[in-house]
């Protein structure tokens, strides 16, 4: 069985390949940390994505997004969908256009 990599290794790995931005959700806009650059849902570009379960309660689950945005911007977004997780983040991927999600 091949070994599951964490959500870190996950970041580092597309790290070492240009997707270097960080993002925060607000306003139902995903802002660049570094630039500080609003984009609306249609901006965005799901290129991959990666499910994970917490390993003491698997209802606690993460998703990691490898993202680009319309301007060429590349960086990834772990999002917590647990009961406590951020329900802005969770609605501002929600409202990506299914057309800019990539096949995984």
């Amino acid at each position: 069985m091949e070994y599951a990599k964490s959500e870190k290794e996950y970041i580092k790995e597309y790290q070492e390949q240009g997707y270097t931005h960080n993002f925060r959700a607000q306003d139902n806009s995903l802002i660049n940390l570094e630039t500080k650059k609003n984009y609306t849902p249609k901006d965005i570009f799901i290129k991959k994505e990666f499910r994970f379960e917490g390993m003491s309660n698997p209802s606690d689950m993460s998703i990691l997004y490898i993202i680009e945005t319309n301007d060429g911007a590349k960086g990834t977004v772990l999002a917590n969908y647990s009961p406590s997780s951020d329900t802005e983040m969770a609605e501002f991927f929600k409202d990506i256009p299914k057309e800019n999600f990539e096949q995984n």
